[in-house]
């Protein structure tokens, strides 16, 4: 297991199950009650978000609602390099889900959700996963879970999308949870970092923001 895997291990303890028996199919995924954050924490230096009651420093120059998606390269499916504000979906809207590890119930079911409750949206939008898993497990996750309607990207390499966007937690190695929503013009409409790693952003406003954007253009 690589030094990530197991800071993993330790900090999720729902990682052993899942590592081992890999992803629900995606019809077949049950919901858990996992509960929804309110609110948001701030990204980047000198800001925190908690796991189970414990903080965790974020790092990196923070983004923030109108703000402009930065250049930064992430690795595809393929091991090709992609830049996150120049994606396949670029001049429409994006929706941007960052988990810290898809081997995880919460990041499964915040993906699953992403994939399945848009309720449509994933016919005129762009949906994004970003984790720092290896392209090779989120390969593996998409096919296991049956989820065709989603970009995953992998931030392994570096974590230069996290420290490029202060969504980096040095300390244990992974992405802060969070979702945010891009404009045609590559600008930030919404954005929820939980402030709790246990839980999930509300991806249904994120929805609603995503659709009154497609509405207005």
């Amino acid at each position: 297991m690589t030094t990530t895997g197991m800071r993993l291990w330790l900090l999720f303890p729902c990682v052993s199950a899942l590592m081992l028996t890999g992803c629900s199919g995606g019809h077949d995924f049950t919901y858990k009650n996992i509960t929804v954050a309110d609110g948001s924490a701030k990204a980047g230096d000198g800001h925190s978000v908690l796991f189970k009651g414990s903080p965790l420093s974020l790092s990196g120059n923070g983004i923030k609602v109108g703000d402009q998606l930065r250049s930064v390269k992430l690795a595809q499916p393929d091991l090709s390099l992609v830049n996150v504000a120049d994606t396949g979906g670029k001049g429409k809207v994006r929706i941007i889900s960052v988990v810290p590890s898809l081997d995880t119930k919460v990041c499964e079911q915040q993906t699953h959700y992403l994939s399945e409750k848009n309720k449509g949206l994933d016919k005129m939008v762009e949906l994004i996963t970003v984790s720092i898993d290896t392209p090779f497990a989120q390969k593996r996750f998409a096919e296991e879970a049956k989820i065709a309607n989603v970009t995953f990207l992998s931030d392994y390499r570096n974590g230069d999308f996290g420290k490029a966007y202060g969504l980096f937690l040095k300390d244990p190695h992974v992405l802060a949870r969070a979702v945010m929503v891009v404009d045609a013009q590559n600008t930030v409409r919404h954005l929820q970092i939980t402030p709790e790693l246990a839980q999930l952003p509300d991806m249904d406003e994120a929805f609603q923001v995503a659709r009154k954007l497609i509405t207005a253009s």
